[in-house]
């Protein structure tokens, strides 16, 4: 088996899939307040997902996250969760979904009988007037999706992403909210992926300052740092902590993953601006190993990341239709 190497020496391991640009949240950092959805007919059917998934599969991605959007807005998750965890045959080991978890607690236990092994859900306050004013949305049903999750056995981890003004006065109430119920937590600086112009470098909360805010009521240690793009930390010697500090502290050296939107564009960085129309391809009747080919010159061209060029990417594609 070919594996999937770049330029720089970095092996790719995990890909994300995003099933739908839609979603039922307006979260101020991830789409335009009036988002233009992409056509239907334009996203990925749950065949061509699939397909295009063995093929990494096939080439030694080992993870697979399914993204939105939110997932749960399509019709057919259950099946395309099914079908992609059948994959597990060729080498797939892991199928994971990021959610806002507002839908999900009718679906959970299917959810996790389909396949998946672990969610990681997004909660940037558990204050729920901060987490309206972030989402414009209400916080109780996200609870109750982390709770019927935790019902079902399932592996949770949240996310936040941390913005000045917004919600940094909420990184310790959010942290002791998810210690008390034994759920990891991962901080997220805030990164140039919303909307053109709307991203600014004083509203990024850095690493430094948010684990020094922890640190005035818990202590913080340092772990070994990994592949992973959070830098793990223990919070009083037992809970686990990570943060995300792409501006501050980018992880690009590291970056084993790859993105796939909903329409079946290949984007080997978060950042990049332009993507391999792999879905356009395969719909012109390309045959896998000319697909494979597209992959592989695609992944070894990939750029540094973002320790190479700081700031907004300059691009009309914004983080809902790049999955998150």
């Amino acid at each position: 088996m070919s594996r999937l190497i770049d330029r720089h020496g970095r092996t790719k391991r995990k890909l994300r899939i995003s099933l739908t640009d839609r979603c039922n949240f307006r979260c101020t950092y991830c789409m335009p307040e009036h988002p233009d959805w992409l056509p239907r007919a334009s996203l990925l059917k749950r065949d061509e997902i699939v397909r295009l998934a063995g093929i990494f599969v096939d080439h030694g991605i080992e993870q697979i996250r399914l993204t939105g959007g939110e997932p749960l807005l399509r019709p057919d998750l259950l099946d395309c969760v099914r079908a992609i965890d059948a994959l597990r045959e060729r080498g797939l080991s892991r199928l994971s979904m990021t959610t806002n978890a507002s839908r999900i607690a009718p679906k959970a236990r299917e959810l996790v009988a389909a396949g998946i092994d672990d969610f990681n859900v997004s909660l940037d306050a558990i204050d729920a007037g901060t987490f309206r004013r972030l989402t414009l949305r209400e916080i109780a049903p996200v609870l109750d999706g982390i709770d019927a999750l935790a019902d079902a056995g399932a592996k949770v981890k949240l996310n936040a992403v941390v913005i000045r003004g917004d919600n940094d006065e909420d990184i310790v109430p959010l942290l002791e909210w998810a210690m008390a119920r034994g759920l990891p937590l991962r901080y997220i600086e805030y990164m140039p992926l919303d909307a053109p112009g709307h991203w600014k470098r004083d509203a990024v909360v850095p690493e430094a300052e948010i684990l020094a805010a922890i640190g005035r009521s818990h202590t913080v240690e340092a772990q070994p740092r990994g592949n992973d793009p959070s830098t793990p930390y223990l919070v009083d010697g037992h809970y686990p902590l990570g943060v995300i500090s792409t501006v501050s502290n980018p992880f690009c050296s590291t970056c084993d993953r790859l993105r796939l939107t909903a329409t079946g564009e290949l984007f080997t960085c978060l950042f990049s601006p332009l993507g391999m129309p792999l879905g356009a391809r395969l719909r012109e009747g390309a045959d896998d190993a000319a697909l494979a080919a597209q992959v592989a010159k695609a992944v070894w061209l990939k750029d540094a990341g973002y320790a190479s060029r700081p700031g907004p990417v300059d691009r009309p594609l914004t983080m809902h239709a790049m999955g998150g």
